[in-house]
């Protein structure tokens, strides 16, 4: 099985997990084979830092990705890697390490759009969105907040899902 990251730099397992796929300048590509990673190449993103719908789905999917792992993306994503036949999964965080043992081990499941999605989908302009450097900084702060958050109430109720 293949598994795209979105990450932030290209420093093996422990490269840093992109809060969103689409505006990485890179993509962690492991060949997996049961829980043990046999491989691990790096993907420049042709598209970063902007791209159009589809684009960064239809490069994963070039890649040979089964999975494909992020902190967000939006619904339309969603549905492109759905029709490309590649599993798309929300929530990652860490390191590429992490994120793959997370999901390996079934704790890192299912997609859910990001609120950005929902910006996009009510008249921004999607190009305007992501060409403003402070705009995305504050959309990567708010989903680090929100992975932030679901982490402090997992030690809270003392559960490690």
């Amino acid at each position: 099985m293949r598994i795209a990251v979105s990450v932030d730099d290209s420093n093996g397992l422990d490269s840093v997990c992109s809060p969103h796929f689409g505006r990485c300048p890179y993509f962690a590509v492991a060949e997996v084979e049961g829980r043990d990673i046999r491989s691990l190449e790096f993907a420049a993103n042709p598209f970063y830092p902007n791209h159009q719908p589809g684009q960064v789905p239809g490069f994963v999917h070039s890649l040979g990705a089964d999975v494909m792992l992020t902190g967000g993306m939006g619904g339309r994503a969603i549905m492109f890697f759905q029709q490309y036949g590649i599993e798309p999964v929300t929530g990652a965080a860490g390191t590429v390490r992490h994120a793959l043992e997370a999901y390996l081990g079934g704790a890192l499941r299912g997609a859910e759009s990001c609120t950005e999605s929902a910006a996009h989908g009510h008249d921004v302009d999607s190009q305007e969105v992501e060409q403003d450097e402070i705009g995305r900084l504050r959309e990567e702060v708010e989903m680090l907040n929100q992975q932030l958050d679901k982490a402090i109430k997992r030690l809270d109720d003392g559960t490690d899902q």
